[in-house]
């Protein structure tokens, strides 16, 4: 069965962006061996999962960037991994397609993440989009994490697991540090136990 796993840039005390939605502090650190293991997480997967708020800024980004010709060369692989994914978004208040094989999530979530996983395929990855992590991990649809820990500390910003409700136990699978000081960390979902 497909997975369902959540890959996130967190700062050192758990924020997955600053107060005002600021991203910078984990471009700061990001190096081409963490390009390399990006890469390797999309080769893996096929499926996106995205909120609307980044779905439309990923779909600007991935879609046109690497038309430049300053776009870096390293990130073309990871470009084209994202442009030929299959994105669905979980949005309320748009169905504007912005980026190639984009589908709009139209039943509830649950049912949706259910069909899903019965389907052919890779694992499924949600990158970012706060709002629907939050709603995954409350409604216990989450198989795996994916965490990019960054060397800073924000002292306020957006928690990743602000939501919480319960317990959630996990199994290390892999670990790795790269030479930028941001340390990687998957970590399998075992069990959740209620509080």
């Amino acid at each position: 069965m497909r997975k369902l796993v959540v890959s996130m840039n967190l700062s050192l005390d758990g924020f997955m962006s600053g107060p005002n939605a600021e991203l910078d502090w984990h471009f700061e650190t990001w190096n081409e061996e963490m390009s390399e293991k990006l890469l390797g997480q999309l080769e893996k997967s096929d499926t996106l999962l995205l909120g609307r708020v980044t779905y439309e800024a990923m779909a600007v980004y991935w879609s046109a960037k690497p038309m430049e010709n300053n776009f870096p060369r390293q990130d073309q692989a990871i470009a084209d991994k994202m442009n030929r994914h299959t994105k669905v978004v979980f949005s309320k208040t748009t169905r504007t397609v912005r980026w190639h094989n984009t589908r709009f999530a139209c039943s509830k979530m649950e049912d949706e993440i259910s069909y899903l996983r019965q389907q052919k395929g890779k694992d499924m990855l949600l990158f970012g989009s706060g709002t629907l992590v939050s709603s995954f991990i409350q409604s216990d649809l989450v198989d795996e994490y994916q965490l990019w820990i960054h060397p800073v500390i924000l002292g306020r910003g957006r928690p990743l697991f602000k939501n919480a409700q319960r317990r959630i136990n996990l199994r290390l699978t892999d670990s790795v540090l790269f030479t930028s000081g941001v340390i990687g960390l998957n970590y399998e979902v075992l069990h959740r136990t209620c509080t």
